[in-house]
């Protein structure tokens, strides 16, 4: 089952507030698509490298919670495009990167208390052409909310997985079932460019993803 997952701050607020945030908010989506909370990322960063390299590799032998395919880390709100991989694998993958980076920017920030909605939404994808408008939904996501002021920022956004489209490394990601409908990267640049502008007028396209 893949579905389209989203979720924002409480009463709107930021969730991201600088780079030091996103990257935390990256290293947490990747590390618990592997891993439970007992196994904690607080924990992990501390380890030399050549630990961590260890442990991560011995996390990627092994079947994962979930396969991500696409996300987006907005101001107040993230988007991400993900595959259950075993049961109830995305509500305890999306619980434990929830309740990890709050507990990192709660000390941050010397705050307490929640920093997510409590009830995320979950859009479950039932066709191919749902599942590529909603990669291309999510990738935009920028662009949309005039973050990115021109394709070409939309493009070196550093929060968001369609770098990894484009031809450059994440490790996140499974890019390859969304470029093997396209065929290349270069189309699938193509099919993001030609639908930039139609996304940022409809309203449509937004409760179309969302609802």
């Amino acid at each position: 089952m893949i579905y389209h997952i989203f979720n924002r701050g409480l009463d709107r607020r930021l969730t991201f507030t600088n780079k030091r945030e996103y990257q935390r908010a990256l290293a947490a989506l990747s590390f618990y698509s592997y891993t439970s909370s007992s196994f904690r990322l607080s924990w992990f960063i501390k380890l030399s490298p050549k630990k961590q390299k260890e442990k991560y590799d011995l996390l990627k032998s092994q079947k994962p919670r979930v396969t991500i395919m696409s996300y987006c880390l907005m101001p107040n709100h993230f988007h991400i495009l993900v595959k259950q991989e075993k049961d109830h694998g995305i509500s305890k993958f999306l619980g434990d990167f929830q309740n990890s980076y709050t507990k990192f920017f709660n000390k941050l920030h010397e705050r307490s208390g929640a920093l997510f909605s409590n009830q995320f939404k979950g859009v479950l994808v039932e066709n191919e052409n749902q599942f590529t408008h909603l990669s291309r939904y999510i990738h935009l996501n920028p662009y949309t909310s005039s973050i990115a002021n021109s394709i070409t920022e939309l493009e070196k956004y550093p929060w968001s997985s369609l770098k990894g489209y484009l031809g450059s490394i994440d490790e996140i990601i499974d890019s390859k079932p969304i470029l093997g409908l396209f065929g290349n990267s270069e189309n699938y640049r193509k099919f993001i460019v030609d639908h930039a502008g139609y996304q940022k007028q409809l309203k449509k396209i937004e409760h179309l993803a969302l609802e």
